[in-house]
This record gives C-alpha cells, sequence and structure tokens, in this order.
C-alpha cells in the first residue's frame, strides 16, 4: 500500500526516487537560468549593435544634410534663410466658383 504525505507532492515510498528527482529539478532550474541569462545577453548585444547601427545612420544624414546646406563643418551653426526661390506656375484648370 502507498501513503503519502499530504504537505508534500513526493511520494514517501523510495528516498532514492525522492533525492533524485530533487536532483533532477535542481538542475533543470539551475539550466534554464542559465540558458536564460545568456539569452538575455544575446538578446542586449542584438539590440546594442541596433541602436549603435541607427545611431551613427541618423548622426551620418544629419552631417550629409548640413553639409549640403552650405553650413560650416562644426554644425553648430543654424542654417541662414537669405536664399530666394524664384519660379514660375500655370493655372492648369480654374475652379467651378471663379467665372
Amino acid at each position: 500500500m502507498r501513503h503519502t504525505s499530504a504537505r508534500n507532492s513526493f511520494p514517501a515510498g523510495n528516498p532514492i526516487a525522492n533525492v533524485l528527482v530533487i536532483i533532477a529539478g535542481t538542475l533543470a532550474i539551475a539550466a534554464s537560468i542559465v540558458l536564460g541569462f545568456f539569452a538575455f545577453v544575446a538578446l542586449s548585444a542584438i539590440i546594442l549593435v541596433t541602436a549603435a547601427i541607427i545611431g551613427v545612420r541618423v548622426w551620418w544624414f544629419k552631417r550629409k544634410l548640413r553639409h549640403g546646406a552650405g553650413a560650416t563643418s562644426g554644425g553648430t551653426e543654424p542654417m541662414k534663410s537669405e536664399s530666394v526661390i524664384e519660379g514660375e506656375y500655370r493655372v492648369v484648370r480654374k475652379d467651378s466658383d471663379q467665372t
């Protein structure tokens, strides 16, 4: 006849099996912690590299915009709006409310 205790979930009949279950559970928990740590480190590295690539790309794009606008290479001087853009236009169709 098997007797089990209401307080714990291990069968009370075989102490060797109880010890093996405890050892296997401890190893499974330890392996999960170690694998979780390495997964966290790998994911953090991927995020860090992606953020660095995006940051360098944004910096490069801003630098090219400043250079193309004629600002100094120092980059702290704002762009001046002294130039005038000239152009021509032609009305293609008239609005219906105008005669």
